[in-house]
């Protein structure tokens, strides 16, 4: 989870092939008429993302009732959002994990995207809704991707080490 060009895609992707694990990409499940509005700089509002976020929930519960793994690249800015992706499912299968970036690397970044349908003038409207998760891995994401992918594992390794051990 996290803003605009904080690695999602890279991040996931990679993760999820690191552990063999199922990936979805939240951004494929915007309806078009979402993605119109964010190439146009135009925020989306909690009415544009009900329908998808429903839709996320669903991806993350049929891994959940299958047994499968997965990781699900997804904005997931507000608390809210973030309850409604996880209802249902156990907080020891599920992780949310924040990438963290400086503004100054998204910008350049965003700058350096072709081809993405995200306006760079909704930075700063991400930055202003992220509200900091209450329970999530944290990560400076500005560092080679490899090395992020390694630290989350790490973190989730342990996370699910102590919900065994202190549940």
């Amino acid at each position: 989870m996290g803003v605009t060009g904080s690695g999602k895609t890279t991040i996931g992707t990679k993760l999820a092939a690191a552990k063999h694990w199922e990936y979805a990409e939240g951004d494929d499940y915007h309806s078009e008429a979402n993605k119109a509005k964010m190439h146009a700089g135009i925020p989306l509002t909690d009415a544009d993302r009900a329908p998808w976020l429903a839709t996320l929930h669903e991806v993350l519960l049929g891994w959940h009732r299958s047994g499968s793994s997965g990781v699900m690249a997804c904005s997931a800015l507000r608390q809210a959002y973030r309850d409604e992706l996880s209802a249902g499912i156990p907080t020891a299968e599920l992780h949310f994990v924040l990438l963290e970036v400086p503004k100054d690397v998204l910008e350049h970044r965003m700058a350096e995207r072709k081809g993405h349908y995200m306006s760079p003038a909704l930075l700063d409207s991400q930055i202003a809704t992220l509200e900091m998760p209450r329970d999530a891995i944290r990560v400076m994401a500005d560092l080679p991707p490899d090395q992020v992918v390694q630290e989350i594992i790490t973190a989730i390794r342990g996370d699910a080490l102590r919900t065994t051990e202190n549940p």
